[in-house]
């Protein structure tokens, strides 16, 4: 069983069943698990859906059940790269301010509210569905989903007249263009770093990883009935 948040519009469906939508916090969660008689719940969600994998987090430990949370490889800086990590949206709002005046933001459509407050940057805001809350004075919206080309990011960049990034560390290779162009472009990069994995959680890199702790927990005999003893 799948389940997805439900903030894109067309979603990629994986195969299985899906449901979309919340849950209702911890509690709804917690009975949601029980009702579907779930024995393992792997947390694949985006690095920065800071939300759902704190609640999912509470509603195992409290069930006793067994979860991991699948998250791939950040990005690391390489040769030529300026980059300005940063732990939030609020500092990578005053970083940016601070580093040019034409912002390519790339963090999402939640999450651009935290650059409201600076009037003097143009923001070209890129994401796959229009943002949500407060924007920045001056902006334009861009809807697109990646992957994205090399050539495609630096012809944006170009086009736009571009000389600031700003992304989180998402990781995967689908926008990791962004980061060459802007490397060959000779612009900064503002990279918000992830939020931590809560603790107790079994944290693997790949789906291949994945596989092999669910097999080995299945050896094991581990995993367990909600609402039940172990």
């Amino acid at each position: 069983m799948s389940s997805l948040a439900g903030r894109v519009s067309e979603p990629i469906r994986p195969a299985g069943k899906v449901r979309i939508g919340g849950f209702g916090g911890v509690d709804g969660l917690r009975e949601w698990l029980v009702d579907n008689r779930i024995e393992v719940v792997v947390d694949a969600t985006h690095p920065f859906a800071e939300v759902i994998t704190a609640n999912a987090a509470q509603a195992t430990a409290r069930l006793g059940l067994p979860m991991i949370r699948l998250s791939r490889p950040g990005w690391t800086a390489g040769s030529g790269d300026r980059w300005y990590r940063v732990p939030d949206l609020a500092a990578a709002a005053d970083t940016a301010a601070g580093l040019g005046d034409r912002i390519l933001l790339t963090i999402g459509r939640q999450g651009v509210a935290a650059f409201v407050d600076h009037a003097r940057p143009w923001y070209l805001i890129r994401a796959i569905d229009p943002p949500v809350g407060a924007l920045p004075p001056r902006h334009e919206i861009l809807l697109a989903r990646g992957p994205f080309t090399i050539a495609d990011e630096s012809a944006l960049l170009t086009r736009h007249r571009i000389d600031v990034v700003v992304t989180k560390d998402s990781g995967g290779t689908a926008t990791a263009a962004k980061l060459t162009a802007a490397r060959t472009a000779g612009i900064p990069v503002v990279v918000v770093d992830r939020p931590p994995v809560p603790f107790g959680v079994t944290v693997v890199a790949t789906v291949g990883e994945a596989r092999e702790v669910l097999s080995a927990w299945a050896a094991e005999g581990r995993g367990g009935r909600p609402g039940g003893t172990r």
